[in-house]
């Protein structure tokens, strides 16, 4: 896998778009990031996770997933090494964050926001 599959499997989730997050590129579900492109010059996509399900990915496949560095890893951020990742890896990583988002969205009331510039 690679960036350009990322990228195709993030944006067939329901509602995803892809913006801009200081310079790099990110996946929203209603205005929320769900999972960047932030560190793919390193050959990883990251996630946004909760801790647990951040520990299970990587207790299950820790030659693909791996918790990034400091505060934010500490909070569910996880990288995922997209050449050691195989499609359904990588779609039910992006699904389990996208979904995670929607929830998190609907807890907070937040409604679909248009696209800006529309």
């Amino acid at each position: 896998m690679d960036a350009g599959d990322f990228r195709r499997i993030a944006l067939s989730l329901e509602g995803a778009e892809e913006r801009s997050h200081m310079g790099a590129p990110d996946f929203r579900v209603g205005g929320r990031i769900f999972a960047t492109l932030a560190s793919q010059s390193q050959g990883y996509g990251n996630l946004m996770l909760t801790p647990p399900q951040q520990a299970a990915f990587v207790a299950e496949l820790p030659e693909v997933f791996v918790p990034i560095a400091g505060g934010w890893g500490r909070m569910g951020a996880t990288h995922i090494r997209l050449r050691a990742a195989n499609e359904d890896v990588l779609a039910g990583a992006l699904r389990t964050a996208w979904k995670l988002r929607l929830e998190n969205n609907a807890r907070a009331g937040r409604k679909k926001r248009a696209p800006r510039g529309r």
